[in-house]
């Protein structure tokens, strides 16, 4: 008798219980994780601290100590928020153009046999060319280094995400396509009301890849010819060997780099909040 209330028990346990262990186990998972990073962070910053002890013994400033480097960071504050705004000025509109060009072109391309038999022979070849080149050409060819530069970044992004755009429309599914022709939908509707959405995830993970290609770029393009941004902060203190903080400049890049790819991720959770 005990043992068949026991069984009764264990198979009538209301949903909310499960909902809470759920909600505790995803909590525990997360809270398990969250110690990694940090741990390795530790273990980066005290080989560094090692390395550059051992470097400075020998009387080389190449690596200078992390406090070193935290020191010439507060310094440079000021002037790293000025280059990180002007860097911005010439990443966001190469990198809006890139995604509205590679999203509408890509959509279009992906679902018109005849156009995408025109240009994805084009695209093979100018796809695979390294963006890096066309930075000489640009700055002599554009009448300024800010059109250039924002050229650049749009030939990086541009790809990736025309790609993956083209990707997605390929990926729907032919019971889409029959519902969206029952409906009598037109060509634009079909392209709003399906293709784009279900190209999302595909979409998502070209502008991620691209906004990496922006950086890139960008800090690259910074090198040849600009007077201000994130780039010319690390070429301008390494041409007079102040190595912190050029190793300061090196360190608030990436995590500019990696706020603005946190953003993206952000905004990727919020639009494909079905697939969480």
């Amino acid at each position: 008798m005990i043992s068949e209330t026991s069984t009764l028990d264990a198979v009538s346990v209301p949903a909310d219980t499960w909902d809470d262990a759920d909600a505790a186990s995803a909590r525990s998972a997360r809270l398990a994780f969250a110690w990694e990073p940090w741990l390795l962070w530790l273990a980066l910053l005290a080989a560094w601290q090692g390395i550059a002890s051992l470097i400075a013994g020998q009387g080389n400033p190449l690596l200078p100590p992390p406090v070193v480097v935290l020191d010439a960071l507060s310094q440079s504050l000021p002037e790293l928020i000025t280059g990180t705004w002007s860097s911005l000025l010439i990443l966001l509109p190469g990198f809006a153009l890139a995604v509205v060009g590679g999203v509408g072109l890509g959509l279009v391309a992906g679902t018109s046999p005849r156009l995408g038999r025109a240009l994805f022979p084009f695209a093979k070849v100018a796809a695979p060319v390294p963006p890096t080149v066309y930075i000489p050409y640009a700055i002599a060819v554009l009448p300024t280094f800010h059109l250039s530069a924002t050229f650049v970044v749009f030939v990086g992004a541009f790809w990736p995400v025309f790609q993956n755009t083209v990707a997605g429309a390929h990926a729907v599914e032919g019971r889409h396509r029959d519902n969206a022709a029952v409906l009598g939908f037109s060509r634009l509707e079909y392209l709003r009301k399906v293709v784009f959405p279900a190209s999302l995830p595909h979409i998502f993970s070209g502008m991620a890849v691209g906004l990496g290609f922006g950086f890139i770029l960008l800090t690259v393009a910074e090198l040849f010819g600009a007077n201000t941004g994130l780039g010319r902060f690390v070429q301008y203190y390494a041409d007079f060997a102040d190595y912190p903080r050029m190793v300061a400049g090196i360190l608030y890049t990436g995590v500019v780099t990696w706020a603005a790819m946190t953003v993206l991720e952000r905004v990727r959770a919020r639009a494909l909040f079905w697939l969480r």
